[in-house]
């Protein structure tokens, strides 16, 4: 036990720059909130539901993290400072990284019935901050979810989506980054293709006001002479 709570504040200080040291990761409200949800999603799994749920509300106060007790979390899961919300029927994998204010939504049941309503995340994804993702979908070993966007749909193994309602970068599988990239957004190339839009605009724009300049010359002699329209 002592041993995967180690190997777990490591996890966490790999990821983050800010603390110097273990005792500083044991102050974090992430963790806080996922001992707390260890402790809940047993006696969840025990059937004793009230006693999940108070742990949760609790927990809840506390970290300002709110778990509900049904999520199956996997290991050396990190929330960044906190304040997100994980439905009861989200699943996530291993060494997955959340940033703040995050959301792991349902979607409301036409028949009135529960069942799987809450997204699924595989192992090594990062939710970059104020990101909603919502649903039954299922996002992909490696996927990464830039700040704010919004997922309704199923995210492919190693994709990085963007914007409202989100889409893909469109990022080859062969170019992956595939080491551990903050916030989920990457700032360079290949994730970011605007530089080269702006450099398209550019010079579409110089080639507009070279047609319209020339169109003004061959206007000018027709205007003096007296015979333009």
């Amino acid at each position: 036990m002592l041993e995967r709570l180690i190997a777990y504040l490591d996890s966490v200080k790999a990821r983050d720059p800010a603390p110097r040291s273990r005792w500083e990761v044991l102050l974090y409200p992430g963790v806080w909130a996922m001992g707390y949800h260890r402790i809940a999603h047993w006696l969840f799994e025990a059937q004793l539901f009230f006693l999940a749920r108070l742990v949760n509300h609790w927990s809840r106060m506390v970290t300002g993290i709110d778990i509900h007790p049904g999520a199956k979390i996997g290991r050396n899961f990190f929330i960044d400072h906190g304040f997100s919300v994980i439905g009861e029927t989200a699943e996530i994998g291993d060494n997955v990284t959340m940033y703040q204010c995050v959301t792991l939504g349902g979607t409301n049941p036409t028949n009135g019935k529960g069942g799987k309503r809450h997204p699924t995340i595989a192992d090594n994804v990062i939710i970059g901050s104020g990101a909603q993702v919502i649903g039954p979908i299922t996002v992909g070993n490696r996927a990464r979810i830039g700040a704010n966007a919004v997922v309704t749909d199923d995210v492919p193994e190693g994709a990085t989506m963007v914007g409202l309602k989100a889409r893909s970068t469109l990022v080859p599988a062969e170019d992956w980054i595939k080491e551990f990239i903050p916030y989920g957004t990457p700032c360079d190339d290949p994730c970011e293709p605007s530089r080269d839009c702006i450099e398209k605009l550019e010079a579409e724009l110089k080639s507009l006001k070279n047609e319209i300049a020339a169109l003004r010359a061959e206007r000018e002699p027709d205007q003096r002479s007296g015979t333009g329209d």
